[in-house]
């Protein structure tokens, strides 16, 4: 997330209290039953418009409207939508890829594509337009106004925020369409107004991962005007841990500006134990937000424990109960999806959008929790994969929750990142664990993530019990294994990439290349390092 500035001139305070009490006074219902209407009636004369009927339901009233939409309009998936809508006007003779979508599913030209970081399949191209650019940017003044509203005595004024987002090197597609990570296109095409406060700059932020992350360590020990952070977890903690080592000293001595650490796309919880460790005696504040290639979803306001669901920029939700979802987590033919209003307290759904980029009742892949229906506070549950091959359903939040316990323990406060996929010939869970001054061996790791997990899981702890899943196998990692895996198998590192805590194939190929890597890594056959986890973990 891009840190703004527009409300950095005076009476600053005042103009954050009035932004911040108008996004506190908002109704989250009235909100979607305004914005749905405007993006039907916008969509109207483009080509998905008269294939769904658009002009004649932009003149209905919202309840009838919204009933028809429903009806005329059905779930898709990012491969459905490729097919009907973006596949046929993509150009690949190998050498060139050119994309154009003019009044396809949003009027005129779609000018930016986010490349998402995809695991099974070829790179997503997700639509991003200028309204959905805008629509960006009141979120995040909103969320700089609740934060300065709640914090008299904040120094982030006039101050300077380092964004960790991927290359501002885009790809083009042909006349002026622009592709790359959507961070990317939001740091290099960020208005003029606010250059002077975003770093890094060019050419540093066009530069690749390992030279844009040690420049930006560099610009942190040197620009003391650099109060904010934002960015990916994993890549925060990675940024930070450069900057120890450069300056050779505690964080608390040689980043004693830092105020504020902005983190999104990924669940912090698996990271926690680090950060803490890095601030041993407190330290810079957090505030969670929910970013995505599609729309901006949420963030937490200073002094609540939760992010808000925030349906104000240019997104219509709806949402699927997960029970709904198929085996590979899109939704079922049958499956019927629900507006905001009529969502329940403790359930758990996947997210459907309808946006101002022209994606339509588009499965997004990313799930949530409500905990109330009055400030509409969710707690992000990761991707709708699950690790259920063997019919056990362990949610991502699951596996990041027995993760996080792991780090908890004092023998074991090592692990940095992870993957766990499913090894169908032996029926049991592969577990990746990249790690650090581990005190922690393969077995004991293994059978504390296995009794965790059939604490939280009643169908893990029946099928173990039944022999239905054999015990875990792990393998202990070094810390840098998987980043080295993920930009050199997925060309992904950096931005608003993700390593994928649950392989989402159906057979567990990301966690066999990636054990394929380490052995190449280590220089055994995969035989000779499948025996020796074996050994360690039984």
């Amino acid at each position: 997330m891009m840190l703004p500035v527009g409300l950095l001139s005076l009476p600053l305070r005042a103009a954050a209290d009035i932004r911040a009490r108008g996004f506190r006074l908002r109704d989250p219902l009235t909100a979607q039953r305004e914005l749905l209407p405007l993006l039907v009636k916008r969509a109207a004369e483009t080509r998905f418009g008269h294939d769904h009927g658009f002009d004649s339901l932009a003149r209905l009233p919202f309840e009838r409207m919204y009933r028809a939409f429903q009806r005329q309009v059905p779930l898709r998936t990012y491969r459905q939508f490729w097919d009907d809508y973006f596949g046929p006007q993509l150009v690949d003779n190998g050498a060139v890829k050119r994309l154009e979508l003019r009044d396809q599913t949003w009027p005129g030209l779609i000018p930016f594509f986010c490349e998402t970081s995809g695991t099974t399949a070829p790179t997503k191209y997700i639509p991003f337009t200028h309204e959905m650019f805008a629509a960006n940017r009141r979120a995040a003044l909103d969320m700089l106004a609740c934060y300065l509203a709640a914090e008299p005595g904040s120094r982030l004024i006039g101050s300077s925020a380092l964004y960790m987002a991927g290359s501002t090197r885009l790809t083009s597609l042909g006349n002026g369409v622009l592709s790359g990570d959507m961070s990317g296109i939001t740091l290099r095409d960020r208005p003029d107004w606010l250059r002077p406060f975003i770093e890094p700059r060019e050419p540093l932020s066009a530069a690749p991962w390992e030279e844009r992350l040690q420049g930006m360590a560099h610009l942190l020990l040197q620009n003391r005007n650099i109060r904010v952070i934002s960015g990916v977890p994993p890549w925060i903690l990675l940024l930070l841990q450069r900057v120890r080592q450069l300056a050779d000293a505690p964080l608390s001595q040689a980043l004693p500006q830092l105020e504020l650490i902005i983190h999104g796309g990924a669940s912090l919880t698996p990271y926690a134990g680090e950060f803490e460790r890095l601030f041993p005696a407190g330290g810079p504040r957090f505030l969670e937000l929910l970013p995505s290639s599609e729309a901006f979803m949420g963030f937490q306001l200073q002094g609540e424990r939760t992010m808000r669901l925030t349906p104000y920029y240019g997104a219509f939700f709806e949402f699927v109960p997960i029970s709904q979802l198929d085996e590979t987590g899109a939704p079922r033919p049958d499956a019927q999806a629900i507006p905001l209003s009529e969502v329940m307290v403790g359930e758990r759904y996947a997210v459907i959008l309808s946006t101002c980029a022209g994606l339509w009742r588009y499965h997004i892949g990313d799930t949530l929790r409500f905990l109330d229906t009055e400030q509409y506070r969710i707690v992000f549950t990761g991707r709708d994969k699950f690790l259920d091959r063997f019919e056990e359903k362990i949610t991502q939040a699951e596996v990041e929750d027995a993760v996080a316990a792991l780090n908890a323990t004092d023998a074991a406060d090592g692990v940095r990142e992870f993957m766990v996929g499913p090894d169908i010939p032996k029926r049991r869970h592969q577990w990746v664990l990249a790690c650090r001054d581990t005190q922690v061996s393969a077995q004991q790791a293994a059978a504390f993530l296995d009794q965790h997990l059939m604490a939280s899981n009643a169908d893990y702890a029946a099928f173990r019990r039944q022999g239905r899943i054999n015990r875990p196998e792990v393998l202990l990692a070094p810390e840098a294994l998987i980043y080295d895996w993920s930009s050199a198998a997925r060309g992904k590192l950096g931005g608003q990439s993700k390593i994928p805590h649950i392989d989402p194939t159906l057979t567990g190929e990301l966690v066999a290349d990636l054990l394929l890597h380490h052995a190449a890594a280590a220089g055994e056959t995969l035989p000779t390092l499948c025996r020796s986890v074996t050994q360690l973990s039984h």
